[in-house]
């Protein structure tokens, strides 16, 4: 027979799978690597095991100093050995037969292979195609309705199967559970399940999934391998028996993340690097799978299965199945990374939507030309095109953010995010939470991870509001974000850097703060790099009719009331008022007075003014003339005062009253007591 018609047929149990044409000339390998020309998924199969060539018109087979040998029926093959048609090479656990004529492979089908040799022209060196070999079954038509039977819960696989091989099982696991970890919603849920998965379909009493805390470096040497493998952080566990899961030890842990390969270790009963104590201290593990969770180039973590009992043991069919589990617990991981990914930038979106919509609504221009305010505008044209930090001064109301905004709109971060907070408003660890973001599991409701307010302003401009309010402790975190460090989520430790522009406001006096040790000087002269103050209301009454217009059209037109402008005693009143909220204070009571007037115009009887001092009045209050003293006694003071606000309010009771803080009727006694008479105009 000649050696041109020569094939090998591999065989699993009773059953032959692939059929391989040797063809003269060629060097036929048969090994565990898949550079293998012929290659087998079999444990006892050395990378290296065989090979097959041909010399005058014969196949000889030789082993490659295999580690379990190579047998031809039952001699061991030493050397080169010569093959006859019908022998059965044995490779480990696989099973090769060496033909000339298919059916020899193929004794129950033979003559259906010979019908499809005859129909192909009687060649018959052409491998039976499956196709065709459907093509002589009889038509059939099935209906299904049901849930496929691969989807089936565990304990019902094998029922549902109805006795198909164990490939077929492992893949209807495998798919049930690919199925289920796709609807995972966290890691911990996907460790779950791929640990029941791997109980249920692999000879072993305990499971265990172990993540990584940080990624491992490119060539990391013994030592970190070693504290790496000592980091993971068990995500879930199991224990089919009594005893609790033990976790894997460094030595075998360090081994897979340093080659990336899955070990599947036996007979390990008494191994110190490779077995597990217990309780008494006894090595009682048998066996030992270890497997990677890897996609591409990133290492997630391990995992860890062994087995306690002697009839109980893994085999390589077990280790391809958990690292095939493995790797699908790899790709449920990244997909919920890419989950969070996108749920965040959603949110930074949403963010961004919002502050538009804000800016729609709200003026970046500052309302006013008088020398102060035309100051501070200057200082906004000059400091706003550099990435400088800049310290806005200025009392509760006067517009600090305002100012901020135009310092973000008018730089080149005009396209960024612009995000606010107000550091008063929260608790030192709310505080730092919002400032730097916070991982799942960080404190208590941290149910997932939360990107802060400097993540979320990157490219784009940070206002912190109140800063002198901030604790020591975020003073000093606050100040290496500055200094360009990056920065850590709180309970997280993956760092994260961002490319933020800081504005600071505030309507302390930092640098007294810094004196007396409540503020920190480093962080001080790190914020105190551009310095704009901004003058409150009082200190700019040129601009006061011109913002009491400006917010007058502005709620007229939002309110839809038909009022034509304010008194001559209105706008008086407003020029002497000394506004202690300053701008803020002035837009809500405009916005109150167009509410409630019941006039045409706005009176003053329509502005309901505070009566509280301002933030300035002592340093304001003009001095008194004269270089001397001269007592007063309580009453002449507060006869004057009264008189004074009358003259003030144009003998308004209603209004005098109220600024003074005293009931009507109670006014009424005093002006009879003290005997005060309004003064005819003239």
């Amino acid at each position: 027979m000649p050696a041109s018609l020569a094939y090998l047929v591999t065989r699993e149990g009773s059953k032959w799978t692939d059929v391989f044409r040797l063809v003269p000339g060629q060097v036929v390998s048969i090994g565990r690597a898949p550079s293998n020309r012929i290659v087998l998924k079999d444990e006892r199969c050395s990378r290296f095991h065989a090979e097959l060539s041909c010399r005058d018109d014969r196949w000889l087979l030789k082993d490659l100093d295999s580690r379990n040998g190579t047998s031809v029926g039952e001699r061991f093959v030493k050397g080169e050995v010569p093959l006859e048609p019908g022998d059965i090479i044995r490779v480990g656990n696989t099973q090769l037969a060496f033909v000339n004529d298919l059916s020899q492979a193929f004794p129950d089908n033979s003559q259906l292979v010979k019908t499809i040799v005859g129909a192909k022209g009687g060649n018959p060196s052409l491998t039976p195609d499956p196709d065709e070999l459907s093509a002589y079954e009889p038509t059939t038509i099935t209906h299904r309705r049901k849930e496929t039977k691969f989807l089936a819960p565990a304990d019902a696989d094998e029922a549902n199967l109805g006795g198909a091989p164990k490939e077929g099982i492992v893949a209807a696991r495998l798919l049930r559970l690919a199925f289920e970890l796709a609807k995972a919603p966290d890691p911990a849920a996907v460790a779950k399940l791929a640990i029941d998965g791997l109980i249920e379909g692999a000879p072993v009493d305990a499971a265990g999934v172990l993540l990584m805390k940080r990624d491992l470096p490119k060539d990391a040497k013994p030592t970190e391998l070693a504290t790496f493998a000592n980091e993971l952080e068990m995500l879930a566990s199991r224990s089919a028996s009594a005893t609790p899961y033990h976790r894997v030890s460094p030595f075998l842990a360090a081994q897979v993340l340093g080659t990336g390969e899955a070990v599947l270790a036996r007979n390990v009963l008494g191994d110190s690097t490779l077995g597990i104590r217990d309780s008494k201290g006894d090595f009682n593990v048998t066996s030992v799978i270890c497997a990677p969770i890897r996609r591409a180039k990133k290492l997630y973590g391990l995992i860890h299965l062994y087995s306690t009992q002697s009839d109980r043991v893994p085999d390589g069919e077990d280790l391809e199945f958990t690292l095939t589990v493995a790797d699908t617990v790899a790709v449920a991981l990244y997909n919920l990374d890419q989950r969070k990914e996108l749920a965040e930038n959603l949110d930074v979106v949403r963010d961004e939507n919002l502050q538009l919509r804000e800016q729609l609504g709200a003026t970046s221009d500052i309302v006013g030309h008088s020398p102060a305010i035309t100051r501070v505008k200057e200082q906004i044209a000059r400091s706003a095109p550099t990435n400088s930090t800049v310290l806005v001064y200025g009392e509760s109301g006067v517009g600090k953010e305002l100012v901020a905004r135009a310092l973000h709109f008018s730089s080149p971060r005009a396209k960024g995010p612009f995000v606010c907070l107000n550091c008063a408003a929260l608790s030192e660890s709310l505080l730092e939470s919002e400032l730097f973001g916070h991982e799942r599991g960080a404190f208590t409701g941290a149910t997932g991870r939360k990107m802060g307010k400097f993540e979320a302003a990157n490219k784009g401009t940070l206002v912190l509001d109140e800063i002198g309010e901030m604790s020591p402790t975020i003073q000093a975190k606050l100040l290496r974000v500055l200094e360009g460090h990056a920065f850590e989520r709180v309970g997280g430790s993956e760092p994260v850097k961002v490319d933020v522009r800081a504005i600071a406001a505030t309507n302390r006096d930092l640098e007294q703060e810094v004196a007396e040790g409540r503020f920190r000087r480093d962080l001080y002269f790190r914020l105190h790099v551009v310095e704009i103050v901004v003058p409150p209301l009082r200190k700019r009454p040129e601009d006061i009719t011109e913002l009491a217009k400006y917010f007058f059209e502005k709620y007229v037109r939002e309110t839809g009331r038909k009022l034509r402008g304010y008194t001559q005693r209105a706008i008086e009143q407003m020029q002497r008022y000394r506004w202690p909220g300053n701008v803020r204070e002035m837009k809500n009571v405009i916005e109150r007075a167009i509410v409630l007037a019941q006039g045409e115009y706005i009176d003053v009887d329509d502005l309901m003014l505070s009566k509280l001092p301002t933030t300035g009045d002592t340093l304001d209050t003009p001095p008194v003339s004269g270089t001397s003293f001269s007592p007063l006694s309580l009453d002449e003071m507060e006869s004057r005062h009264i008189l004074a606000t009358l003259r003030a309010t144009n003998w308004n009771k209603s209004q005098a009253a109220s600024f003074l803080g005293i009931e009507r009727s109670t006014l009424d006694r005093k002006i009879k007591r003290y005997n005060l008479v309004e003064q005819p105009r003239g």
